[in-house]
This record gives C-alpha cells, structure tokens and sequence, in this order.
C-alpha cells in the first residue's frame, strides 16, 4: 500500500480512502473502465498498477497480495489474474489511462475516464532498427575478377591540353 499521503483524503479518514480506493480498483478491473472524478483517478492508478504488476507475476503469494487490497472481492482477483494479466504480459508499465471529460453537472467537479490499456505494444522504431541491426549477417565477398583495361581514346579538348603542356 503507498504511503497515505498528508493533508486531506478522499472521504475522510485513511481507512475510508483505503476502502474506497480498494473498491475503484475492484470497478476498474471489472469493467475494465469507470468515470470517477480527477483526484480519485490520480490515487487510484498508482495502486492499479501494483495490482497488475502482482497479477503479473501470477504466483499464489501475488494472489494474496492483491487479495488484501481487493478484500473480498475474489471476482476482481480473477479477472485480474485470468484476463488482465495475460493481455498485458508485453507491457513494461503504464497499464492505465486518465482521460480528463469535463465537470459534472451538479457540482462542477472535474470528471475523467480511468481506463485500463490492454492494445498490444508496438516497438518503438529505433528499438527495432537496432534490435535488427545485429542480426544482419556479414556477406563474404567473392574474390574481384581482374579485368583488363582497355585502352582509352583521347578525346578532341583533352588532346591539344596535352601536347601544349609539352
């Protein structure tokens, strides 16, 4: 759990903001996108991303792990675990997206869409560029045939320079 942070929280004390996190988390991995409001967005990637990073690993002791952030909702430890995991098994990081959407109607606070990235990561091109670079393979040369040189005419402007110089 990331240390709680000072000065206000969300919904009062920190076991609330523990509570309420640990529930948008167990939203978050069940419908794989929430709206919430911008600050609830921002405390919550932090710990989204833990978990993913756990289910990652997949072991029974991630397992637990995530089970002590989740509570009790195991239907979120198994999407998690089971679905999420392996979609995002390439991924080296970033498994969430904040979306700003405007304020809310009723009291002007300011919305966004958490979502969580699960497109399939595409190398960067100059990772690729170098990553095929040592893999070419170095091509023996033949032996260069002789050729012979045949004898070249002297053009009309280079011959008078010639005999000039002389």
């Amino acid at each position: 759990m990331p240390k709680p942070t000072k000065g206000p929280r969300l919904g009062g004390g920190p076991a609330h903001e523990r509570l309420l996190l640990a529930n948008l988390a167990a939203s978050l991995f069940e419908h794989r996108s929430i709206t919430t409001t911008e600050t609830k967005a921002k405390r919550l990637r932090p710990l989204a991303e833990r978990l993913v990073t756990l289910a990652k690993r997949g072991d029974l002791h991630a397992r637990r792990r995530a089970m002590t952030v989740l509570r009790s909702n195991k239907d979120a430890a198994h999407v998690l675990f089971t679905e999420i995991a392996p979609l995002v098994a390439e991924r080296e990081g970033g498994y969430t997206r904040i979306t700003k959407i405007g304020n809310r109607k009723g009291d002007n606070a300011p919305m966004a869409v958490i979502e969580l990235v699960l497109e399939p990561v595409t190398p960067k091109k100059k990772a690729a560029k170098k990553a095929a670079a040592p893999k070419a393979e170095k091509v023996e040369e033949a032996p260069a045939e002789e050729t012979v040189e045949a004898p070249v005419e002297e053009t009309a402007a280079e011959a008078p320079a010639e005999e000039k110089a002389e």
